[in-house]
């Protein structure tokens, strides 16, 4: 029985938060990439665009909410979805009307976009801090729990009980949705192939009648749900702050330059191996092991890092890739 309490803690505090931290950084990790790959320059404003997306879908659940709609025991920000991405889609392709266009027709070095997309990053930034504010912002709802810790204690005898939320389920079936749907529009369809032969040689894409404003307009309203989605999803699972969404930069560009940038698969793995990298190098092992050798009492926590190191492990994680395998897991382009 002990083994099975161990077993319950690890799925409790490790597995489960890491399975749905590492979709909602895939999903991330998949908007960064397609930017990449196909626009050829690393968007610093990802995560500004995931906290715009999030306030837009919140903004149009509170609507929602107010006039008394709901999905029962799902969140309504599922039907704030349908507001939100194209909101932030509208942006993005404003955005690159405004922005980016200027720099592709002048055919300008990659680090200028990067320079360029850390001031759209600032301005989107204050743009969403001016209409929803700093604060932590609550607009989850419907079911809390799918079992909670006193069903399954009482369901299974165990001393640990298991606590598995609507949201972390939520989140893994959403991702998995949503990313099936992605690489069934990359591979079977007409659309889905002009981007991937853009992505792998423009100037041949262009002699064979591709449309590259198009491909650029895709992409946009591509990333854009993408960005959408994961921070709804992240907002749930946790909370919505818009400077929460700026520090999620660096764990979403490590995992895309884990996996190796410009490859779809390279970000979903990448984005699971930052999150279990994260969570597990900071959760604190002591409950487990007290299961595990009950005559053991360590005196620490069993801890290799603070929670307050979390996005380091990140970092670190991101050093050492850039210095061993620039290209990542799936050999993607260099950065």
């Amino acid at each position: 029985m002990d083994e099975l309490n161990a077993a319950v803690a690890l799925l409790n505090y490790v597995i489960i938060p890491a399975l749905s931290y590492g979709s909602q950084l895939a999903l991330g990790a998949l908007g960064v990439t397609l930017v990449y790959g196909i626009l050829r320059f690393s968007n610093f404003a990802h995560g500004d665009t995931m906290a715009f997306g999030t306030m837009a879908t919140i903004l149009a659940t509170w609507w929602l909410q107010s006039v008394g709609v709901s999905l029962g025991p799902l969140p309504t920000a599922l039907l704030g979805l349908v507001v939100g991405i194209p909101v932030t889609a509208l942006l993005v392709l404003a955005t690159d009307r405004v922005v980016y266009r200027f720099y592709r027709r002048v055919k300008a070095a990659p680090v200028i976009l990067v320079i360029v997309s850390m001031g759209v990053m600032f301005v989107t930034n204050g743009l969403v801090r001016f209409i929803i504010g700093v604060e932590d912002q609550v607009f989850a709802d419907g079911a809390r729990f799918i079992i909670s810790a006193r069903e399954f204690r009482d369901a299974t005898g165990l001393q640990e009980g298991l606590a598995i939320k609507a949201t972390s389920v939520l989140t893994v079936v959403v991702a998995i949705l949503v990313m099936a749907l992605l690489f069934w529009f990359l591979n079977h369809t007409r659309t889905g192939k002009s981007m991937r032969a853009f992505s792998d040689n423009e100037d041949l894409a262009l002699l064979s009648g591709i449309n590259p404003e198009r491909v650029v307009i895709i992409t946009w309203i591509m990333v854009a749900s993408l960005a959408t989605i994961a921070g709804v999803l992240y907002g749930l699972d946790k909370s919505f702050k818009p400077f929460t969404y700026f520090q999620l930069l660096l764990p979403i560009f490590a995992s895309a330059i884990v996996g190796g940038l410009g490859s779809p698969v390279g970000a979903i793995v990448g984005g699971f191996v930052i999150a279990f990298s994260e969570v597990t190098l900071t959760y604190a092992f002591r409950k487990a092991a007290g299961y595990l050798l009950p005559e053991w009492h360590p005196a620490g926590l069993l801890q290799l890092l603070s929670t307050d190191y979390k996005f380091a492990v990140s970092f670190v994680i991101l050093v050492i890739v850039l210095l061993f395998r620039p290209t990542g897991l799936f050999k993607g382009k260099s950065v």
